[in-house]
């Protein structure tokens, strides 16, 4: 069944609507939508080729592949506005870890989902290359536990 015009009147950024596209960390751009199969589990991934930011220290770019997976719950996460944040990243300067673990804290808050990982393949700088990873499983469920598990299962997956 397609979505009402109700369901979707909170999505101000799709379509040709003059969407401004923010050079500094901005989380305030997302948007969710209802998710219609709260009572099933599915994973969504979002792969992200072009993910800049800044080194803290040197002001050089860092280069990026994002990956994010997550079960919804309740909310999900519209598309573009994922894209302007993440985009929003290109002149914040924060180490590669901190990106990753601030992407998964944004997207916890703004969706509460059952489950949810970002894997951040950084570009070699200086000979070496950083693949961090951060992840979440809703309190008290078994989706906790399955956070724990994927968590040590990542170590050493580019």
């Amino acid at each position: 069944m397609p979505r009402t015009k109700e369901e979707t009147k909170d999505l101000t950024l799709l379509g040709n609507r003059g969407v401004e596209y923010r050079d500094t960390y901005s989380p305030e751009v997302l948007e969710t939508f209802i998710n219609k199969h709260p009572e099933n589990d599915y994973m969504v991934t979002f792969d992200c080729p072009e993910f800049t930011s800044l080194c803290p220290i040197t002001g050089q770019p860092d280069f990026a592949h994002i990956y994010i997976n997550y079960i919804p719950n309740e909310k999900m996460v519209e598309s573009k506005s994922l894209k302007l944040y993440l985009f929003s990243f290109r002149n914040q300067g924060d180490f590669h870890e901190d990106c990753v673990n601030i992407i998964m804290k944004d997207l916890v808050k703004l969706m509460e989902p059952k489950y949810l990982e970002v894997k951040g393949v950084f570009m070699p700088r200086g000979g070496i290359s950083i693949y961090p990873f951060a992840n979440y499983g809703m309190k008290g469920t078994e989706y906790e536990q399955i956070a724990k598990k994927r968590l040590f299962e990542s170590l050493g997956e580019k």
